[in-house]
């Protein structure tokens, strides 16, 4: 089935039956990005959600002094979007970019309010992962202020398996914060452990 990702998404963690996920359709739209193309820019209002069919994208923001500081990654199956952008009708002070090339499945505004008309449990079951992703956001805020490299790291690994091996040293140390020399000194005291990474 084309789009499973997506389908399964709508399917089991939405509620929306199987056999109804054609009226769905009219809803959303696919959009293919490139390998390292911007998809939302800085300055930027969003109006929409992107769920990662195939692929991988980030969310960065760029410092005064022109640093980068990575968010968020969002592989297969995850959703990203500048909520406080979408919700306030806000500039964006972010970037979303395709780290690789990417199927994406994109969500516009009144997307989950018609699905609420048909299937009323839709809204509550959006709702309980919008308090889910503010949950994460402040566990990760409070990781990068209280916890050491080494945990953050490892809580990386757990967050994100596999992605080590498909994004750039540099981005990841961006994500905990650290530099990628302190990355790279992390993995090898690790590595001392006998971690397997």
């Amino acid at each position: 089935m084309e789009y499973q990702n997506f389908r399964n998404h709508l399917s089991k963690i939405l509620g929306v039956p199987i056999e109804s996920l054609e009226f769905c359709s009219s809803y959303y739209e696919i959009k293919q990005a490139k390998k390292n193309e911007i998809i939302l820019r800085e300055g930027e209002i969003s109006d929409c959600t992107f769920f990662v069919e195939k692929g991988l994208l980030r969310m960065y923001s760029i410092d005064k002094a022109g640093k980068e500081h990575v968010i968020q990654f969002a592989p297969e199956n995850w959703i990203i979007s500048d909520t406080t952008s979408q919700l306030l009708n806000e500039k964006s002070r972010f970037y979303i970019e395709a780290i690789e090339d990417s199927i994406l499945v994109v969500t516009r505004e009144g997307f989950f309010e018609n699905l609420s008309k048909v299937y009323p449990d839709v809204a509550e079951k959006n709702q309980r992962l919008m308090f889910n992703h503010i949950k994460n956001l402040q566990n990760r805020v409070n990781a990068l202020i209280s916890t050491t490299a080494e945990e953050r790291y490892l809580e990386f690994l757990k967050k994100y398996p596999n992605l080590m091996l498909r994004v750039p040293q540099w981005m990841v140390a961006s994500y905990l914060g650290i530099t990628p020399e302190s990355l790279s000194r992390v993995r090898k005291e690790l590595a001392k452990k006998k971690f397997e990474i």
